[in-house]
């Protein structure tokens, strides 16, 4: 994993993606899908939640941290329903038409 540009997002996809297969002592990731949607949902509110303070408070270094961990959060949810970045591309791209 040496991309650092927007390739990133598909390789840290594949370790998503890999990482389920783990035992929830072994991964974060796995712990996670062991706990199911629901809490994969409730993280990605709190991630949510904490990007919107972060912003409002005009705290550049919290914001860019509370975005990564939102972006990751929402591919792990994305991949718990067997959805990839290229289908939300896709279906950004549906709505220009």
């Amino acid at each position: 994993m040496n991309d650092t540009g927007i390739g990133y997002l598909q390789e840290l996809e594949r370790v998503i993606e890999q990482r389920k297969a783990a035992t929830a002592a072994q991964s974060y990731t796995a712990s996670l899908y062991a706990a199911g949607p629901s809490r994969i949902a409730q993280k990605v509110g709190e991630e949510a939640v904490e990007l919107a303070l972060a912003s409002v408070q005009g705290d550049r270094r919290r914001t860019l941290s509370e975005a990564a961990d939102l972006v990751y959060h929402l591919l792990v949810l994305l991949r718990y329903h067997d959805l990839t970045l290229a289908d939300v591309a896709h279906e950004l791209s549906q709505r220009q038409r």
